[in-house]
């Protein structure tokens, strides 16, 4: 796994420590906090230690950097320059009234392609004309500069610019976050990917990335939409690079040099869980051996929060207010903005990149890669009929029934019932808390839970818009490796409306030993998902049920030089040390090199050939013989 979200780097568990922080042992505190630091330059390390980004000394930086890293990750004070004083950059419509004609000068390329009724227009010289303008009204744009209504917000941490680590250009934040993502990913896999793929035929790869509404800031189609209002100039690169399936076209592009399988399924707030399933289906049906699926959302830009303020989905300022009885929202508020399943009053906007690297089991054996879990299913189903296109409704009951239903055959129903735990979507909304919370009380009465425990980290790194439920899987797996479930540190009381009969809600980060997690997720429209994913332990007892102890025991063999190589990268990486795989323009091929037969393709590059032969399930019509 691989990524970036508000809480630090997915690899490692980095992120997920840091949600877990007071709870873990001095070392690893000091650990995350050290990474944390380097990732947001802060301070980096070389053979003569640890320094600051002036190049002096600095001791025991996690004790003297703490605060800085703390108040500069997850939820805080948006830190977006656009955010901040004087405003947000916009412009007010007025009637412009002028009671006696007005002359003024102009650059010539500023006149206007179709000249307004009774504008004068006087050479000056080459460049500058002068313009009389008749007395009258005017439809005008005055430039203004508008305080923000919704200040909080979960940036990545401070510093941290993924776009500086490699040679982007113009790209969206959101593809320079996936490009971070998927380098993340197999630097923290410990395999080569150059050797992975010479083992597969080049068909059996495949790419499944995307994010919930494309990339709409200023490189990509944000920039292109507002273009002609603004007077800005549309470039070649906004139109291609704002679809919502490029992180997958950019991975295959630049990153792994994919041939295979790719897409993206979008579903709103569940688009990282159909993704999911996409790979699963793939190596489940035997397409394919190893999928990449992922997704990175770039969403904290004006427009995008002003139209969920719009829908009154954010937690905007003035409700915060509301909620706390207040007079003015300090630093410490905006860090309490999202409330999941306690009085609230809306979501807070984040951006996350989140990458899995799935494999057939066979496959992960044979190479020793360092399994970190299983996703047996991803459950999707819609809501039916509805009253509003972003209301809840009755699918997340089908998606988490049929979850747990599948976790009860596979592992028992003591181990769904003692040793199973739910990663809410939990958006911070009084409309999620109580149908969330009623799906998830239901469906532990219909199986006997007498105590679930409910995680909800967006209470930590906000809601990341498709990636959420990346964000909750990468967390189920830190739950897994730590033994610790985070808590929900802004839920001062659980609201009145939610249905908490048999379910478990704590504060702090407690002790659980489990088999298996639940990652739920709930998408306007109605794009509801549950997806599954097993321990390491459970993982790997099932693997030897199904191919023997001798098997498992080679694969730990081979997995120990595996895990040196995954341990080199993350020391790497935890000392501020970065270098996202990204090959413009390498090992380019555009069909005259290929080797073409009727049954094969050889690429170069590939030890394997792509074989041609397809499966046919309709029969044949051969030409019948003449009697």
């Amino acid at each position: 796994m691989g990524g970036i979200n508000p809480a630090g780097r997915t690899s490692g568990h980095q992120a997920f420590r840091r949600t877990v922080l007071d709870a873990l042992p001095a070392d690893q505190q000091r650990q995350t906090l050290e990474g944390l630091a380097a990732l947001m330059r802060l301070a980096e390390h070389s053979d003569n230690g640890w320094h600051d980004s002036a190049g002096q000394p600095i001791d025991a930086p996690a004790q003297r950097l703490r605060d800085q890293v703390l108040n500069h990750t997850l939820i805080r004070r948006n830190e977006d320059p656009r955010f901040l004083a004087p405003g947000l950059t916009a412009n007010r419509r007025a009637d412009l009234a002028l009671a006696e004609p007005l002359r003024v000068t102009l650059r010539r390329r500023q006149l206007p392609e179709q000249l307004p009724d009774g504008w004068q227009v006087r050479e000056i010289d080459a460049r500058q004309v002068e313009v009389t303008l008749p007395a009258g009204a005017f439809d005008v744009l005055l430039p203004d500069a508008q305080e923000p209504k919704v200040r909080a917000a979960a940036q990545l941490p401070s510093g941290f610019d993924p776009a500086s680590l490699y040679r982007s250009v113009h790209h969206p934040r959101g593809l320079s976050m996936a490009v971070f993502g998927a380098s993340d990913c197999l630097g923290a896999s410990g395999l080569s990917w150059e050797t992975l793929r010479q083992q597969l035929n080049p068909d059996h790869i495949a790419v499944y990335a995307g994010n919930s509404i494309g990339q709409l800031d200023d490189q990509g189609w944000g920039g292109l939409l507002k273009s002609l209002v603004t007077g800005q100039r549309a470039t070649s690169k906004q139109m291609p690079l704002g679809y919502g399936q490029m992180p997958a076209d950019f991975l295959n592009a630049y990153v792994l040099g994919s041939v295979g399988g790719t897409g993206a399924a979008l579903g709103a707030c569940a688009s990282f869980l159909y993704n999911l399933r996409l790979g699963i289906e793939d190596i489940r049906a035997g397409r394919r051996r190893v999928v990449m699926v992922g997704t990175a959302d770039a969403p904290i830009t004006p427009e995008i929060i002003e139209g969920f303020r719009a829908m009154g989905a954010l937690a905007d300022d003035a409700s915060l207010k509301a909620l706390d009885a207040l007079e003015l929202l300090t630093d410490a508020d905006y860090q309490r903005a999202c409330r999941p399943f306690a009085r609230n009053c809306g979501f807070t906007m984040a951006e996350a990149s989140q990458f899995l690297l799935l494999m057939d089991d066979s496959l992960a054996l044979t190479l020793g890669a360092d399994i970190l879990g299983a996703v047996p299913e991803v459950f999707v189903n819609a809501d039916g009929y509805k009253r509003s296109i972003s209301a809840p409704g009755i699918g997340n009951y089908i998606t988490l029934g049929k979850a747990a239903a599948l976790v009860k055959d596979m592992l028992g129903e003591t181990a769904l019932k003692e040793r199973t735990f739910l990663h809410a979507h939990g958006t911070s909304t009084p409309k999620n808390r109580t149908t969330e919370s009623h799906v998830f009380d239901e469906i532990a009465r219909a199986n006997g839970i007498e105590q679930w425990p409910v995680v909800a980290i967006k209470a930590f790194i906000g809601h990341s818009q498709g990636s959420a439920a990346g964000d909750q899987m990468a967390s189920a797996l830190g739950s897994f490796a730590h033994g610790l479930l985070p808590g929900i540190p802004t839920l001062d009381a659980v609201a009145d409306d939610v249905y908490a009969e048999r379910l478990r809600f704590f504060t702090t980060p407690q002790a659980f030993t489990a088999d298996a997690a639940f990652i739920n997720a709930k998408g306007f429209g109605g794009n509801n998902a549950t997806g599954v994913v097993l321990s390491p332990d459970v993982t790997e007892r099932l693997l030897v049920k199904r191919h023997g102890r001798a098997a498992i025991d080679a694969w730990k063999g081979r997995r120990e030089t595996v895990r040196a190589n995954a341990a080199a990268y993350l020391a790497d990486a935890d000392r501020g040390h970065y270098a996202p795989r990204y090959q413009f323009g390498e090992a380019v091929l555009e069909g005259p090199e290929l080797e073409i037969h009727a049954d094969r393709i050889h690429i170069p590059g590939y030890d394997q050939a792509v074989s041609l032969a397809a499966d046919n399930p309709f029969g044949s019509l051969d030409e019948e013989t003449p009697t």
